[in-house]
């Protein structure tokens, strides 16, 4: 199936920023097929407005303000904020990720479920917070990214055992990107931060100051290492019971030995190499593969089974607007991303 992703840039505040994501969200069916989502799977948590403002409040306002923005482009109630954008309390379902990163490279594969994917691409450089680049998730949060210091970040699903009220992954990756400069910023934000679910940070900075965070409801521990799939090495009590899967491809990032980018690019997207899979409507095929070089601030994304797409990010900060306004691709299913329209499916 061919598919398109769009490519976001703005700058200015956040306010701002949530009215323009909002205006682009009226000419897609996102909206409507979020609502359909609900009505097919029931949330199973409580949310509260009040609750969820003021630990925004303490943690990233201007994200808040974001919210709003968005709220007032979309004439959205409380609920439909909450529930949708704010990322407070909701559990993802199953997902397949792999990691690697050593001093000059950093590649990552995204496994998940099209329905569920955003299809957009964004570069964001806020009034307040540090500029970052990445693909969206949930229109506010982010699945991977870099940020203006070279700071990178992405995370790998681990477990859904007893969720607690806390933030979910895609906006702790969209926290980091925005409000931590060094590696080390990062971990006191893990730290501090309340956790939704079971999930793995894997960060690096531009001093190749590195680390995973094993996070929990329950606990965070980090680790130093260079490769990441989807269990825990330090909480193993924490682990799925099914974990095999995941170590056959950790054996096979650990495997990597002084690539070079054309070979890293290959392991991560030739099927024939165990990374990249196709089972989507298990949950688990390769929506996208993103690559940072935080040395020179450029970015690669390929986008199921198409070519790679260059980005300079360093450029962008710097004024250049020749950026695309999207980029095509095909992918190995008939399951639509997010904004298109179910119903024509």
């Amino acid at each position: 199936m061919n598919i398109e992703v769009s490519i976001n840039t703005f700058r200015g505040s956040h306010y701002d920023y949530g009215v323009q994501q909002g205006a682009e969200l009226k000419q897609t069916f996102y909206m409507e097929n979020r609502a359909f989502e609900w009505i097919k799977r029931r949330p199973k948590f409580n949310l509260d407005y009040n609750e969820t403002k003021s630990i925004y409040q303490h943690f990233a306002p201007h994200i808040w303000e974001e919210l709003m923005g968005l709220k007032d482009s979309l004439d959205l109630t409380d609920h439909e904020v909450l529930l949708n954008l704010a990322h407070y309390r909701i559990s993802p379902k199953n997902s397949g990720c792999s990691v690697y990163f050593d001093p000059q490279h950093f590649i990552r594969n995204y496994d998940y479920h099209p329905n569920t994917y955003d299809g957009i691409y964004k570069l964001f450089k806020p009034d307040h917070g540090y500029a970052h680049i990445g693909p969206a998730s949930r229109v506010t949060g982010r699945m991977d990214g870099m940020n203006e210091h070279g700071l990178v970040s992405a995370y790998n699903f681990m477990n859904r055992k007893a969720p607690f009220d806390g933030f979910t992954c895609f906006i702790i990756s969209r926290f980091i990107l925005e409000l931590c400069k060094t590696a080390d910023d990062a971990r006191h934000l893990l730290k501090s931060l309340p956790h939704r679910g079971g999930f793995s940070y894997i960060i690096q900075d531009k001093n190749n100051d590195s680390f995973i965070a094993e996070a929990s409801s329950r606990n965070v521990v980090f680790r130093n290492d260079h490769v990441c799939t989807n269990h825990y090495l330090g909480m193993t009590e924490e682990n799925r019971r099914y974990v095999k899967e995941s170590k056959e491809r950790l054996d096979i990032v650990k495997d990597i030995k002084a690539p070079e980018k054309a070979k890293l690019l290959d392991l991560f997207s030739n099927k024939d190499h165990g990374l990249y899979v196709d089972n989507y409507r298990s949950w688990s095929g390769t929506i996208h593969t993103s690559y940072y070089d935080k040395n020179h601030l450029t970015t690669d994304i390929r986008i199921g089974s198409g070519g790679f797409n260059h980005f300079d990010f360093g450029a962008w900060l710097g004024g250049d607007t020749s950026i695309p306004s999207r980029i095509t691709s095909e992918i190995d299913t008939d399951l639509p991303f997010t904004r298109a329209d179910w119903k024509r499916k």
